[in-house]
């Protein structure tokens, strides 16, 4: 599914699953969503805690019907949430009700809608590529969420879930998105979610302290041909050797370095150029 900022698909932030744990608190995951969506807004710390309390003060208050009446309510949306942000008579409030503006009621809403994708398909693909700019961090944190809520529930019903993130330095160029990511990258495990990320922009992440975390905690990495300011990072990262970083030196296409565990293994897997295979794999345009 394609995600334009004039998309017709929607994704509703506040959806909630069914596959909490008892000693979870939903409201609160919620309020965590709606807070990196508010700082993505106004700009890192300038939330301040009187605007943390009404946020969770505002949060609750809207999920109370719905517990109260068991689900019969449809879901609380973004714009469900600000106009009870406008009824508080703190004076904070009116900043969070101006800066939620432009993504409830203005030119940016496309998360403020129910959600009308089908997210229970076996495969689900959400493209963000033609999101801009503005609205993008808040796409990040929004469909990550969204997929929280799917492993959740699958989780529920006995399943596993695979979750693929493609060109993830995107998360580390904004800061809330990164930390998202970073929870998710600890919490999905509990979820019986099984993370993988990808990126070409390896730089871009080792410039962030919580991409470095994930990739240190990280047991099972898969590297390819890197930079020379890459390569000394990383070794330093990692604890790999200049003999072993030889291995992701000028290497060819499918060959690189395995890191497993406490294992580091150098692998070549090339695919013929004649085969099917490679045609389906190959992602150079010039195979095509």
């Amino acid at each position: 599914m394609r995600y334009p900022p004039h998309s017709q698909h929607h994704i509703s932030p506040l959806d909630l699953a069914s596959g909490y744990d008892d000693d979870e608190n939903p409201v609160a995951m919620k309020s965590e969503i709606i807070t990196s969506i508010l700082e993505q807004q106004m700009g890192v710390g300038r939330l301040s805690a009187s605007h943390k309390s009404i946020i969770d003060r505002c949060t609750a208050n809207i999920y109370q019907r719905y517990f109260k009446e068991k689900g019969k309510n449809n879901m609380p949306l973004l714009t469900d949430w600000r106009e009870e942000v406008m009824r508080q008579t703190d004076p904070e409030a009116r900043e969070l009700a101006l800066a939620a503006e432009l993504i409830t009621e203005g030119s940016l809403n496309v998360f403020a809608h129910s959600t009308n994708v089908n997210m229970d398909k076996r495969l689900v693909v959400l493209d963000l590529y033609e999101m801009g700019e503005p609205l993008r961090p808040t796409a990040l944190v929004v469909t990550l969420e969204a997929i929280q809520n799917r492993v959740m529930e699958n989780r529920k019903r006995g399943k596993y879930t695979w979750v693929f993130i493609d060109e993830c330095y995107l998360y580390f160029k904004y800061h809330y998105s990164g930390e998202f990511l970073y929870k998710a990258w600890k919490r999905f495990r509990k979820y019986a979610g099984i993370m993988t990320a990808a990126t070409q922009n390896v730089e871009e992440c080792l410039k962030s302290e919580t991409a470095r975390l994930m990739l240190a905690n990280s047991e099972f990495l898969l590297l390819f041909n890197q930079s020379a300011t890459d390569r000394a990072e990383l070794s330093k990262l990692l604890h790999i050797s200049d003999t072993q970083m030889g291995y992701i030196t000028n290497s060819e296409p499918g060959h690189g370095l395995l890191r497993f565990g406490g294992a580091l293994v150098p692998f070549a897997n090339t695919i013929p150029r004649n085969s099917g295979l490679y045609r389906l794999m190959s992602t150079n345009p010039n195979d095509k």
